[in-house]
C-alpha cells in the first residue's frame, strides 16, 4: 500500500465529513474530496506527504469547492459560502472538527432504508467505491448507484439535520447506527474480508467518537473477537467448527485488543447487548469455555432482545451444561419463528445425532441443506450427512 493510498483510507471518512459539514451537499463535497486526493497523487510524490495531511486535504478540497461555486453562480443557495476566505495549506487540523460522528449519523437516519443507510456508510465514512460496494453485496454496480443517488437526495430533500441527535434521541439513533455497522461485518464476516475490516475500522472511530458509550466499545470488542478467529474457520475451503479449528492461526493480538476494549466498555457500566455478546465471544476464546457462564450470559441477552435467535445460541451451551435433551426441548418452539433459518435445523440434528436418533437428525439436516446457501456450510452439512449413512 503506497502511503497516497494509507492515507486515504485514514482521512477520507474525515475530510468528506468536514466538506459535508461546510458545503451542505454530499456530491459536491465528495467531487471537491476527489480532486483534493487526486492533487495529492500527483503532488505528493515530488514534496513528500505533508506533516498534516488530513488537514492538506480539507483546505485543497474547500478551496476548490469554492473555486467552482464561484464559477458556478447559478447555484443561488450557495453562494453565502462566497464570503468564507481562502484558508492557508499550511492551517492546523484544529481547525477543522473531527465531525465523522455528525456524518454517520445522517447516513443512518432512521428516514433511509437499511440498505440505503449501509450503501451510504460505506460510501461517506468507509471511502468505498460504488463499485466495491455493489460486488460486495452481489448486485449491479448500476443498481448500487442508483441506491446511493436516491439516499442523497432523500437527506436533500427530506431536510435530515447534519448533526448528532439530541440526548433523548441518542440511545435509539445509537442503536440504529451500530445496527447499520454490524451488519456491515456480518456481510463481511461471511467470507467478505474488506467489508469485515470496514466495519472494524467504522467500530473504532464511533469507539473513539462516543468515548463514554459502552455499546460502541462492546460493539468493537465483539467485531474484534470474531475476527481474530477468521482464518481457522476454513479449511481448504470448508467450514471448521470452532472445537476444531486450529487455535495456533487465531490472532492472539487482536483477542487481547478485544478484551482490553470489553473491558473499557464494563467499566463504563456496560451491559447492553453488545457487551453481552462481547463477553460470549471473550469466554469462547478460552481454552476451557465456561459453558454455564455463557449460557447465563445468553440467558441475560434474551431478556434484553427476546430474540429467537438468541434463545437457539443459548440451547447450544444448553446441550453442554444439561445435555443434548434439554438443549431440544428448548428450541422446541422455534419453528414458528425460524423455521426457515438453516442454523435452526442443524442444530436441531446436532443434538438429534448425539442422542442417537440418526433418522430424526437425517431429516433436520436435509432441511438445513435445503436452506443454506453458502457452498462451505452446504459442504459442511454434505459431510454430516455422509458421516449418519456411515
Amino acid at each position: 500500500m503506497t502511503a497516497l493510498d494509507d492515507v486515504f483510507r485514514n482521512e477520507w471518512g474525515r475530510v468528506l465529513a468536514a466538506l459535508i459539514g461546510f458545503l451542505g451537499d454530499f456530491d459536491l463535497a465528495e467531487e471537491a474530496a476527489q480532486d483534493a486526493f487526486a492533487t495529492a497523487a500527483e503532488r505528493w510524490p515530488r514534496t513528500g506527504v505533508p506533516d498534516n495531511p488530513g488537514a492538506w486535504l480539507v483546505t485543497t478540497a474547500r478551496n476548490r469547492a469554492i473555486d467552482r461555486i464561484r464559477r458556478d453562480r447559478v447555484l443561488a443557495t450557495k453562494t453565502r459560502m462566497l464570503e468564507v476566505p481562502e484558508v492557508d495549506e499550511s492551517v492546523d487540523e484544529t481547525a477543522f472538527p473531527d465531525e465523522r460522528l455528525e456524518l454517520i449519523f445522517t447516513c443512518c437516519h432512521p428516514a433511509l432504508a437499511t440498505e440505503a443507510q449501509v450503501a451510504l456508510t460505506l460510501r461517506t465514512l468507509g471511502g468505498l467505491t460504488t463499485e466495491e460496494i455493489a460486488d460486495a453485496f452481489l448486485v449491479p454496480e448500476r443498481t448500487m448507484a442508483q441506491r446511493l443517488v436516491r439516499a442523497k437526495r432523500k437527506i436533500r430533500d427530506a431536510g435530515i439535520p447534519f448533526r448528532v441527535p439530541a440526548d433523548h434521541r441518542l440511545p435509539d439513533r445509537l442503536a440504529a447506527v451500530l445496527a447499520v455497522v454490524y451488519l456491515i461485518f456480518n456481510q463481511g464476516y461471511g467470507g467478505r474480508v474488506n467489508l469485515a475490516a470496514e466495519a472494524i475500522r467504522l467500530g473504532r472511530a464511533l469507539a473513539e467518537l462516543m468515548p463514554d458509550e459502552p455499546e460502541a466499545c462492546g460493539l468493537l470488542a465483539l467485531m474484534l473477537l470474531h475476527d481474530a478467529r477468521r482464518e481457522a474457520r476454513f479449511r481448504d475451503g470448508e467450514l471448521v467448527l470452532l472445537d476444531d479449528q486450529d487455535r495456533s492461526v487465531w490472532n492472539r493480538r487482536q483477542i487481547a485488543d478485544g478484551r482490553a476494549t470489553l473491558d473499557r466498555a464494563l467499566a463504563l457500566r456496560g451491559h447492553g447487548p453488545y457487551v453481552i455478546q462481547a463477553a460470549i465471544a471473550s469466554l469462547h476464546a478460552d481454552e476451557a469455555r465456561d459453558w454455564r457462564e455463557i449460557a447465563a450470559l445468553y440467558g441475560e441477552l434474551a431478556k434484553l432482545t427476546d430474540s429467537p435467535v438468541v434463545t437457539l445460541n443459548r440451547a447450544v451451551a444448553l446441550a453442554e451444561t444439561a445435555g443434548p435433551q434439554a438443549a431440544l426441548d428448548a428450541i422446541a418452539g422455534l419453528d414458528r419463528e425460524l423455521g426457515e433459518y438453516h442454523y435452526l435445523h442443524a442444530t436441531r440434528a446436532d443434538f438429534l445425532r448425539r442422542l442417537g436418533r440418526a433418522a430424526e437428525a437425517r431429516a433436520s439436516y436435509e432441511r438445513a441443506l435445503a436452506l443454506a446457501k453458502s457452498g462451505a456450510e452446504r459442504r459442511f452439512l454434505e459431510r454430516r450427512l455422509a458421516e449418519l449413512a456411515g
